[in-house]
């Protein structure tokens, strides 16, 4: 059992809710669609009081001929009975249609609700939890909740066939049905004590499909890395153990599913038997006729169809909670970046402050400690120092992508927690190492950074870099196609539309996160161009691997551990011989011209 549940661990965000908070939750969604619902239940009433009818009408109809000895009454009975057949299919349309434009309407909002917390969690909550298993919560969880509430208006309806067929059974004889009514709470009891074996069964099958999801997706996203390292026998490996592992789930849920109905109908089958028995006993004593314990026989099988239905469908229906429950799990997570306020900045000017920011991404792992800085607006700021001393965490700090634990950070002078996000974003640019391209065309990605440009705007900006060179070399120019995360482009073409995206929403504050490491000398060149023109208009925040990005910012910003050790212009910290010369020597003297110019000169000696 150990083995079949390994890695089904609730999430940390996962909460257990009640079954009536869940159920008030629901029907808020339900809510706008009263009148569509209250269509659904008249026709509900009215397909119910026609099906409990028909037993009636065909009894009433029989005795009026076996009375009148009249074979003619038969074509009327038969038309009554056409007519009734032909409402019931009419009502029972204008349901279905209803139920599933409400249902369907109630599940898409779900969905976007869903989507738009995720949408919204920090990069922290993605540090943490799997993309594979948030995608199965929005999509699988939600499709499951569908198919439980298409359940619930049958069982609606089977609850009106119910009510109405128990006024008939009194009318027939109330003793028996007293009798029905004291057994009908056993069937109902035993479908409860499904309940819970159903709803934690459920949970642990979404789970199992969360982690099936998880393992394909990381398998397609890395196939490259997967045939690279002629890795395909592992990764299917890995894949048909977890998928052995869902079915193994799906199976004891199908069983658990599967045992319900024959449990309920042969406790069903008892009560019949019992009514059987016990209204043949009044037939033989005379206290029943035989056509009223005839009629009452035919009748309580339509009564105890829906009362089953409704019993098994509870435990059923844990499975819809179980689902729903983990879909609000997601949409009620707090985000971890808390904003106080929504002050808007019209233009902001670019002037950031840190003042004794204490910032770790856990309890054990300390980034930042007493950390101050301060850069005014316009002016340019490289950050340099070994891995780990905390360039991307300012980064990410200035981004509003995480929050810190004590000190403050200002923009012009306004907290950064009390700025509206999405308008203090929206003057930030941040270009990364790795570009992110959606798939689509070259301007549809450019368009992500202001989705009103026009094609002669992306062509200007574009042409800002290189003069617009890289663009020639695209076979299709601004309708390329970049493909799946821009796989169909070359590393430098992907950072160079990734620039033009970030160009075109002109931000007062630019970021760029070592954008240049993984290009070729001919792209950097054409980069660091239009880097030169950016840093000098804006406040701009580099982190580079590249000497010539480095010594083209106003003042660089030597880390380690999460300190400033120095500061200062790139001559002035070389003549310090402090730790950015042990830096340069490490990692930038090589690109220097001067350094070439020595090189090549050795290199002739030797020849």
């Amino acid at each position: 059992m150990a083995s079949i549940m390994r890695g089904l661990d609730a999430e940390a965000y996962d909460r257990q809710y009640g079954d009536k908070e869940l159920l008030r939750r629901i029907f808020q969604y339900f809510k706008p669609h009263t009148k569509k619902l209250l269509l659904v239940f008249l026709s509900m009433i009215l397909i119910s009081g026609a099906n409990a009818s028909v037993p009636i009408i065909i009894s009433n109809g029989i005795d009026q001929i076996t009375s009148d000895g009249n074979n003619s009454q038969l074509s009327t009975l038969i038309i009554i009975i056409f007519i009734v057949g032909s409402s019931v299919w009419g009502f029972n349309w204008v349901r279905r249609k209803l139920s599933v434009e409400i249902i369907s309407d109630v599940v898409l909002e779900m969905r976007i609700n869903a989507f738009e917390s995720a949408a919204h969690q920090d990069m922290s909550f993605y540090d943490e939890f799997n993309s594979g298993r948030i995608v199965s919560r929005i999509t699988s969880d939600t499709q499951e909740f569908n198919e439980v509430m298409i359940l619930v208006i049958d069982i609606f309806n089977q609850l009106a066939v119910a009510i109405i067929l128990i006024i008939v059974l009194f009318q027939i004889e109330w003793q028996l049905t007293l009798l029905v009514l004291a057994l009908a709470p056993v069937v109902a009891l035993a479908a409860l004590g499904f309940r819970n074996w159903a709803r934690r069964i459920t949970k642990q099958s979404s789970r199992a499909l969360g982690e099936v999801n998880k393992s394909i997706q990381e398998a397609v996203t890395g196939i490259r890395v997967a045939k690279n390292f002629r890795q395909e026998q592992a990764i299917y490996d890995e894949f048909r153990d977890i998928n052995q592992q869902a079915y193994t789930i799906n199976v004891r849920k199908g069983f658990v599913i599967a045992n319900i109905f024959p449990t309920i109908n042969t406790l069903s089958g008892i009560g019949t038997a019992v009514l059987v028995y016990y209204g043949g006993l009044n037939t033989i004593s005379g206290a029943i006729t035989i056509a009223a314990w005839f009629l009452f026989i035919s009748t309580i099988d339509r009564f105890w169809f829906p009362i089953t239905n409704m019993s098994a469908f509870w435990s059923q229906f844990q499975a819809g909670l179980s689902a729903i429950e983990r879909v609000f799990a997601l949409m009620d997570v707090e985000t971890a970046v808390t904003q106080k306020d929504n002050q808007t900045i019209p233009e902001i000017q670019g002037q950031i402050s840190f003042q004794d920011v204490c910032f770790r991404y856990s309890e054990q792992e300390q980034i930042l400690n007493r950390f101050s800085l301060e850069i005014q607006a316009g002016e340019s700021i490289a950050l340099v120092g070994h891995t780990g001393a905390g360039k991307s965490s300012i980064i990410k700090l200035i981004a509003r992508f995480y929050d810190f634990q004590e000190g403050s950070i200002s923009i012009d002078g306004v907290p950064i927690e009390k700025l509206d996000l999405p308008a203090y974003r929206k003057q930030l640019g941040l270009v990364s190492q790795i570009p992110f391209l959606f798939d689509g065309t070259v301007a549809d990605n450019m368009r992500y950074g202001r989705s009103e440009a026009t094609d002669e705007e992306l062509i200007a900006t574009a042409s800002s870099i290189g003069n617009g060179e890289w663009l020639d070399t695209l076979p299709n120019g601004l309708d390329s196609e970049v493909g799946e995360r821009g796989n169909r482009l070359s590393m430098g073409q992907r950072q160079l539309v990734a620039l033009t995206r970030v160009l075109i929403q002109n931000p007062a504050i630019f970021i760029l996160d070592e954008a240049t490491a993984s290009v070729d000398p001919f792209t950097e060149s054409q980069i660091q161009e239009a880097l030169n023109l950016i840093m000098k208009e804006r406040t701009s925040i580099v982190i580079a691997h590249r000497l010539s990005t480095i010594t083209s910012a106003d003042r660089i910003i030597v880390l380690q551990n999460g300190e400033i050790i120095e500061s200062g212009s790139h001559k002035n910290l070389l003549a310090l011989k402090g730790h950015y010369a042990e830096l340069y020597d490490t990692y930038f003297r090589h690109q220097s011209p001067k350094y070439s110019e020595t090189v090549a000169k050795w290199m002739a000696k030797e020849e």
